[in-house]
């Protein structure tokens, strides 16, 4: 029924598509890692994040900071867009605002107290301008998972948290 040429064929062919294609296959996850967060934020594996001011340290999956970003587009993008500040354009989401508002919030904890009760930036009073997170909005993982974000944002995007904007017509 089959001639010896033709099944020897098939199977070259066979075996040749399997090798060239399962190496593809493991790689399968990397390649559904959003672009930005995987190109830009450098985050095709786990990152280390600061989760204190103490400088402890957590790591956060590419999946958590691609969940952040889901979070942030959703609740955040508005006043934020790619982590200026419109409300108050001379404070954005840049690292080194982040680090000196009272307290910082340049890490997980101090950004998540700030997201649950938004103070102004110099710690002074309650601000308006930013909703309160409650639990019930938002999980403590999810706000966790939103704070890494924006915080590996702030340290590997160039253009995160910029104060200068272009308006072409």
């Amino acid at each position: 029924m089959f001639n010896r040429p033709f099944v020897r064929r098939f199977l070259g062919v066979s075996i040749t598509f399997l090798l060239w294609i399962l190496p593809f296959g493991q790689s399968a996850s990397a390649d559904e890692i959003d672009r930005y967060i995987r190109r830009d934020l450098q985050a095709s594996e786990p990152v280390s994040i600061a989760i204190d001011s103490a400088g402890n340290e957590r790591e956060f999956s590419p999946q958590s900071l691609e969940r952040g970003k889901q979070l942030f587009d959703e609740s955040c993008l508005f006043c934020h867009i790619r982590g200026s500040n419109v409300p108050f354009p001379t404070v954005s989401l840049s690292l080194q605002d982040l680090a000196g508002a009272t307290p910082p919030r340049d890490n997980i904890q101090g950004f998540v107290d700030y997201m649950r009760a938004p103070m102004t930036y110099d710690g002074s009073d309650y601000t308006p301008w930013c909703r309160e997170v409650s639990e019930s909005w938002m999980s403590q993982e999810q706000i966790e998972d939103l704070a890494a974000f924006v915080i590996r944002a702030a340290q590997k995007d160039p253009a995160w948290g910029s104060k200068q904007f272009e308006v072409s017509l």
